[in-house]
């Protein structure tokens, strides 16, 4: 008997047009043989449909309309309505990145429900997704470096603009220019800017800020960007060869990069010694276990000229997209698409 997916998709964050690209990839390599599939999406205000439409429509975000009903979700059993069909998901499939739903906030909701959610749950979610909390947990468990780093909170401005210059000052201290300005609780490098001048930096944390009220100042790495996909099934961890991404003519690995241009290209695996890649993979579970991961997450480091790994940060909902990293990274060791779907399901059944 086929096992029942709830797809979700969309959602209130930024990175809703990625969720879109993410959920499409899925529909298109998942089991239809092995799984009943359904589609939970979400607009950018919250309404949450059950969408029984053309998949195609949602990567050009033209879903919301003809196919849509009404959904909703009862705690007590985990049943789901919609119309005049009732039905109870064994696991749920969450294709939605960034805020409301990376945070572990849909996590929690339908753990309350009793339903099984593939990834990580709704604390270590949490907490990874809280850049700042996630490098002081795997500097403090595995010792791995992390950038220097300055936290503004929005409570602590509300001076206005002396009150801000104040942290501005602080981080010239510590570490100086170029520095980055990122929310410390926001994906896809929404909100985040290279500062190379006093002038730039007001702009850049009143944009953060804008994001999240929780800003992280850091010191600039210097070095190439590496990242590395993890996979743990029921206590059996496999990490894949990392990749590198060579940013190009861009400043950083920023949210046009990622998805809209083709600025940045990558090479897989890594271009650095055979040693350097197998010690990154072991900083990379590490770091997974201390946060108390499970199912799967992207661990993204630097590794600077002096070959000294950096953790950036850990994506516990990484991009599905056709241009995802981590299903490129998993297919390279071996395990493809359709199958990576398939063992992340069988995380939780």
């Amino acid at each position: 008997m086929k096992k029942t997916i709830l797809i979700l998709f969309g959602g209130k964050s930024s990175e809703y047009e990625v969720s879109l690209s993410s959920a499409t990839g899925v529909l298109d390599n998942i089991d239809r043989d092995k799984y009943d599939v359904r589609l939970c999406g979400i607009t950018r205000e919250g309404r949450m449909f059950l969408y029984g439409g053309d998949p195609a429509r949602i990567a050009s975000d033209t879903w919301f309309g003809d196919g849509c009903l009404p959904l909703a979700l009862d705690l007590s059993d985990g049943t789901l309505v919609a119309g005049g069909e009732k039905f109870r998901p064994d696991a749920v499939l969450p294709m939605i990145h960034g805020k409301f739903c990376e945070d572990g906030t849909m996590q929690g909701l339908f753990a309350v429900a009793g339903i099984p959610v593939v990834g990580c749950d709704c604390q270590s979610s949490a907490v990874c997704m809280d850049k700042a909390a996630a490098k002081e947990i795997a500097a403090h468990e595995t010792g791995v470096r992390v950038a220097k780093t300055v936290v503004v909170k929005a409570r602590a401005v509300r001076g206005g603009d002396a009150e801000i210059l104040k942290f501005r000052e602080e981080a010239e201290r510590a570490f100086g220019y170029p520095m980055f300005v990122k929310p410390s609780r926001a994906g896809s490098s929404v909100g985040v800017t290279k500062v190379k001048t006093p002038e730039a930096f007001l702009p850049a944390l009143k944009a953060a800020l804008a994001e999240d009220s929780k800003v992280l100042v850091e010191e600039a790495i210097r070095g190439r960007e590496v990242e590395v996909a993890v996979l743990e099934e029921r206590g059996e961890i496999t990490v894949a060869h990392p990749a590198e991404i060579d940013t190009g003519s861009a400043e950083f690995y920023d949210y046009m990069t990622k998805y809209v241009t083709d600025a940045s290209s990558f090479y897989l695996p890594a271009r650095i010694p055979e040693e350097k890649q197998n010690e990154v993979r072991r900083y990379a579970e590490a770091i997974f276990c201390a946060l108390d991961c499970r199912g799967f997450a992207r661990v993204d480091f630097f590794l600077t000229p002096e070959g000294e790994f950096v953790f950036n940060e850990i994506n516990t909902l990484p991009g599905f997209t056709p241009i995802s990293m981590y299903p490129k990274m998993m297919v390279n060791d071996g395990i493809s698409y359709s199958e990576l779907i398939d063992r992340l399901i069988g995380t939780v059944l």
